[in-house]
């Protein structure tokens, strides 16, 4: 995603949430628990599937799962904005952070922890 469709996006929530006067219900707190509630319904579609059944799922059951990532990522976008967060800066900075914890020479086909290493 292009810096200019993260802020593309951002525009567009910020104008929904006007237009319907959810401002006054978008504080960081309630854009997080909806954030929380929206990850919970993303994992539903995946319990009780096996590991290659989560790699191969049907066309409907994909798209279901596709439009609760866009959820998810509509209040990430959102809480972002409120808190004037830049998100692909902040995934920059978290993953040159990532990178020294996890080295790649150290950690290749290792699923431990940094500190367990």
């Amino acid at each position: 995603m292009h810096d200019s469709d993260l802020d593309d996006l951002k525009q567009r929530l910020r104008r929904f949430a006007a237009e319907r006067d959810w401002d006054q219900f978008h504080s960081p707190k309630n854009l997080a628990m909806a954030l929380a509630g929206e990850v919970g319904e993303l994992l539903e579609h995946f319990q009780w599937l096996t590991e290659a059944e989560s790699l191969d799922l049907a066309n409907k059951q994909n798209e279901e799962v596709a439009l609760e990532m866009a959820d998810v990522l509509i209040y990430l976008v959102r809480m972002a904005d409120k808190l004037d967060i830049d998100l692909l800066d902040a995934c920059d900075r978290k993953l040159d952070i990532n990178e020294r914890k996890y080295p790649s020479v150290k950690v290749r086909g290792s699923n431990k922890k940094y500190d367990e290493y």
